[in-house]
């Protein structure tokens, strides 16, 4: 069986997306664009290796993605240039010489399927070259500058260019120096092979292959993968923790350090809140519970930040295909008063939860004077989770 690398292209910044960020961050259903596009690659047994090719500014940013997804072994992460043949041309310079065939995906394309990525390499294997593409079915129209009609465009032998697109690793090489000493920009790969009078063979893609380029193309997307999952499986967890007060400790909940005499004991910062989240979240994935996962007989998780437990949790889910719908927690304490301090502590939750701040609901509650809790000797937290299984 012949080897590939797949070249992931994700260097622009997605302006018309009208985001903060370059629109492969961008979630669609809880997970980032570029992670769907990523995994339906590491479905292909073909595929060795994936070169991701990132903005320079947003590398690092991508880097830490991948690490969320424990997708690092998987992955290079290299930086792109100012045209998508720049980058694309520094992703194949990575390329190792014993990879067979490339494939070039667009990172904005996440609905491709591993059986699409297969028929591409059978077709590339055979001819050198091959694309995804599909059809044009609407009817086309050459349009003048006053916006007037100038004629129809005959469709019957045209086709709207996908990706991936395949190709023998020295032929796309030929075709990039070829491209060089000419000066010639294309508008994809195939284009290049097409400068140089390389024939390129097309694969019959999906209509679902879409690329968001635009905010209504993610709501589109949605639409394609939920109906593509209609029997989401969901589940419930439910998570309890309770620690005791003591002197010469900082008071730590919802990743926050709270003004207070006394702080909660522990083996890590002791949050309780947070702890009672991950508890939950484990629980509705069937995973046991956080002492299971960060034991406090391990001494790297020495007054670790439980933020950081909470997103390794998070990963777990996903490993599971899981995501957090929303949560909703109960912290019982007599003191000090909460309410204030929960509109900071719902963005740091929500941001290690990859879920939006209104997911997350934080409520404080007394036993009014009675039990460990009304007699400060110790702070507890009731959480419970709405969780979704999703197809990756």
């Amino acid at each position: 069986m012949q080897t590939a690398t797949a070249i992931i292209a994700a260097g622009g910044l997605g302006l018309r997306m009208g985001s903060q960020g370059p629109k492969q961050f961008s979630e669609l259903l809880g997970v980032p664009l570029l992670i769907h596009a990523i995994r339906a690659f590491l479905e292909v047994p073909a595929i060795r290796s994936i070169i991701v090719v990132a903005p320079t500014e947003h590398r690092e940013r991508t880097q830490t993605l991948l690490a969320d997804y424990r997708l690092t072994d998987h992955c290079t992460v290299v930086s792109g240039g100012k045209l998508r043949q720049d980058s694309v041309r520094i992703g194949l310079n990575q390329v190792a010489d014993d990879s067979t065939l490339v494939a070039v995906h667009d990172g904005a394309r996440p609905l491709i399927t591993p059986e699409n990525i297969q028929s591409c390499l059978d077709a590339a294997t055979i001819h050198g070259a091959a694309i995804v593409a599909v059809p044009v079915k609407d009817t086309l129209k050459a349009v003048a500058a006053d916006t007037t009609i100038r004629h129809t465009v005959e469709r019957e032998s045209l086709w709207q260019a996908q990706t991936p697109q395949i190709f023998r690793t020295d032929l796309l090489k030929k075709a990039f120096a070829q491209a060089d000493r000419d000066s010639f920009v294309g508008t994809d790969e195939a284009s290049l092979l097409e400068h140089g009078g390389w024939p390129v063979f097309v694969v019959e893609g999906s209509e679902t292959n879409i690329k968001i380029t635009r905010p209504d193309d993610l709501l589109m997307a949605e639409g394609i993968l939920m109906r593509q999952q209609p029997s989401q499986q969901m589940r419930i967890g439910h998570g309890f923790d309770a620690h005791r007060l003591v002197a010469d400790r900082a008071l730590i909940l919802g990743g926050m350090e709270i003004p207070h005499e006394l702080g909660l004991l522990g083996h890590s910062d002791a949050d309780v809140l947070t702890h009672a989240l991950c508890d939950a979240i484990l629980g509705a994935i069937g995973a046991g519970d956080i002492g299971r996962h960060f034991p406090d007989s391990d001494p790297q998780y020495k007054g670790i930040s439980s933020i950081k437990l909470l997103a390794h949790v998070i990963n777990l889910a996903a490993e599971k295909h899981y995501r957090l719908v929303n949560g909703d927690i109960t912290v019982v304490a007599e003191r000090p008063k909460l309410a204030s301090h929960f509109p900071t502590m719902r963005k740091v939750l929500a941001e290690a939860c990859r879920v939006a701040p209104d997911a997350i609901n934080l409520k404080a509650s007394t036993t009014e004077k009675m039990g460990y809790t009304g007699r400060e000797e110790g702070i507890s937290a009731h959480a419970v989770v709405l969780m979704t299984k999703y197809t990756a």
